[in-house]
């Protein structure tokens, strides 16, 4: 396992080598590997742990009442998935977690972390897991922002607006290919690339594959 990848995750971020090995003891971690498109998690069911990526993409998708699939989440290497599925013991997961590549995931118990234990390490991933349980709130709410822009363009600008936030630059890339990037901005492909080649044209952005740059 790479411990420069769980760096990168808020929940590991700034530990020192035993306190990661230790925490990892104490998630009760186990690490297991996916092929590109296998089903990591089925609607329907129910999870007891989270995942940590730690190589690849896995997406994260649900089936609206009309049958159409909606990209609720990309989620690749450092970052988190399925955290609060798991707290809130979802009994049928209204979701399937897919691997968009071949990918490796660190499963992760969380049910320490609602014990009574007053581990100094405990009380700080409890916290740290509290923190990324309301990153994503946050997250979800960007989205909502997306999906109620009433044109495609401005559900292209504020989209790339907020990666560009994020990333504190005008150039960034973002983890998603076009066909799921229309998924997650629930419009055709076919008009999302015409759009995104309009914007183009008029020197309003640039791009190649999946990286970005805003030029107004």
């Amino acid at each position: 396992m790479k411990k420069s990848t769980l760096l990168t995750s808020p929940l590991f971020s700034g530990m020192s080598e035993l306190e990661i090995e230790r925490a990892l003891k104490i998630f009760d971690a186990v690490e297991k590997q996916y092929a590109k498109n296998e089903i990591i998690a089925q609607t329907g069911t129910k999870l007891t742990r989270f995942g940590i990526v730690l190589e690849g993409t896995v997406q994260v998708n649900f089936i609206d009442i009309d049958g159409n699939l909606v990209l609720m989440a990309s989620v690749t290497a450092g970052d988190a998935f399925a955290e609060s599925l798991c707290w809130l013991k979802v009994q049928e997961i209204p979701v399937t977690i897919t691997a968009f590549s071949d990918a490796r995931v660190l499963w992760l118990d969380p049910s320490v972390l609602s014990s009574n234990c007053d581990d100094a390490l405990v009380t700080m991933l409890r916290n740290r897991f509290i923190s990324i349980l309301a990153a994503k709130t946050l997250a979800m709410n960007d989205r909502v922002q997306v999906l109620s822009k009433p044109t495609l363009r401005q559900k292209i600008i504020t989209f790339l607006s907020q990666y560009s936030n994020r990333f504190s630059s005008k150039t960034f890339s973002v983890p998603f290919d076009r066909e799921s990037l229309a998924l997650y901005l629930g419009v055709n492909r076919s008009a999302l690339s015409r759009e995104l080649s309009a914007m183009k044209n008029e020197g309003i952005i640039d791009f190649y594959k999946n990286t970005f740059k805003i030029l107004k």
